[in-house]
């Protein structure tokens, strides 16, 4: 596949955008414990972008077909870029006594990137022909998690070298430029919005998602597999190393990040082998669900931290060579003027499961030890497999324009 100039230009902006944010986190995460010394003030970041996202998740189709596609995305960034020379000019008079004003500037940055993610995975079927919408998947999947993987340890050694406002300055300057390449993205073509009130706005994703069988089989899968996910949070894997494994601190780091080099890999081999997998999409998606429940439980069993290793890096891997098929079913499976909605619902099914399980995955960990919450995830898992194994039939790439 030939990148296209607007998928490139859509890859790239997304890609600056994606370092970013990460960076920002990362230096806003570490003000607000030095500001406070508190780890519990410090965790309420994630929580305040979550549940940020997930309020936008369900408000952005008032504004789907009132505003270009191409347009809300880069007028999402530009917000963005706005807000973070905002906060760098805050962190001159931020104290203990007010640093809960960051709060409001991290929640509003939340809600334009509740707004972006779903309009940026709408794009792609615009800016790509349908037949390598897989590969597509895979190259955008494959540079966003290693942007992932390698920024979170770039952005410490930032932290040694730079002070928080300073690495906001940088934040900005990658905001901006990724505003303007996404401004050069061609315009897509929008059905025109009938004339209908909100509350039919919002509901609109909704009942594409409960009318088409597959995309209510993936809504149900999404909610299962992000319960599920839950065990994986940073919180319950610390707990698990120090308690299952018995092993140091740092084998909490090699094992998230082999978590994420499985998620790299599996990008890699959707990427390379697009072509055959695009033909056997039910089938992908069934064994990557699979080998997920199996290693999963394999995962909760063991005491050996090598072995957890390669594990770790083998759920990253089947979880990617099952999403990023599934994630060709969605945009295939709808008309591209249905998708936006679609997403965004989609996103706050995910962002409001994520919020609610990760509460009781802990609570579960606290009660019946971390192993037992492992096997719960197995579990969950293999009931996902089993309704995609009774459904596999529905995961095919159709061909909707």
């Amino acid at each position: 596949m030939k990148l296209n100039k607007n998928f490139s230009l859509l890859l790239v902006g997304q890609s600056l955008a994606n370092i970013g944010d990460v960076l920002y986190i990362v230096s806003i995460i570490s003000t607000i414990f030095v500001l406070t010394g508190s780890a519990t003030a410090a965790s309420f970041v994630p929580f305040t972008i979550t549940s940020s996202m997930f309020v936008s998740s369900l408000l952005t189709p008032l504004l789907i077909g009132k505003v270009n596609l191409k347009w809300l995305l880069a007028g999402s960034q530009l917000g963005k870029t706005c807000l973070i020379i905002l906060l760098g000019l805050m962190l001159f008079g931020i104290s203990a006594s007010n640093y809960f004003l960051l709060f409001v500037i991290i929640g509003l940055i939340a809600l334009l990137d509740g707004c972006a993610n779903p309009i940026r995975l709408t794009l792609i079927p615009h800016y790509v022909k349908s037949e390598e919408l897989l590969h597509a998947n895979g190259v955008a999947e494959t540079v966003t998690q290693l942007i992932q993987t390698v920024m979170w340890f770039v952005g410490s050694l930032f932290l040694i070298i730079m002070s928080s406002q300073q690495i906001i300055w940088v934040v900005g300057g990658l905001f901006a430029i990724a505003s303007i390449l996404l401004c050069f993205l061609r315009n897509v073509k929008q059905a025109p919005v009938e004339t209908q009130g909100k509350l039919e706005q919002i509901k609109e994703g909704w009942k594409t998602l409960w009318k088409t069988p597959v995309l209510r089989k993936i809504a149900l899968i999404n909610s299962l597999e992000t319960t599920a996910g839950a065990v994986w949070i940073a919180a319950i894997l610390y707990v698990f190393v120090s308690e299952a494994l018995q092993v140091g601190e740092k084998w909490w780091g090699f094992i998230n990040g082999a978590f994420f080099l499985g998620l790299i890999i599996g990008s890699v081999y959707c990427v390379k082998y697009s072509s055959t997998l695009e033909k056997k999409l039910g089938t992908v998606i069934l064994v990557g669900s699979l080998f997920g429940f199996i290693i999963t439980v394999l995962f909760s069993m063991t005491s050996n931290p090598y072995i957890a290793l390669l594990l770790s890096l083998c759920v990253g891997l089947f979880g990617q060579i099952k999403n990023i098929p599934q994630q060709t079913v969605i945009q295939s499976s709808v008309p591209k003027a249905n998708l936006s909605t679609v997403y965004t619902s989609l996103s706050a099914i995910g962002t409001g499961v994520f919020g609610i399980s990760s509460l009781i995955m802990g609570i579960l960990a606290d009660l019946m030890g971390v192993r037992t919450v492992f096997i719960i995830s197995g579990l969950l898992l293999a009931v996902i497999s089993i309704i995609i194994f009774k459904n596999k039939h529905l995961f095919v790439r159709n061909i909707i324009e």
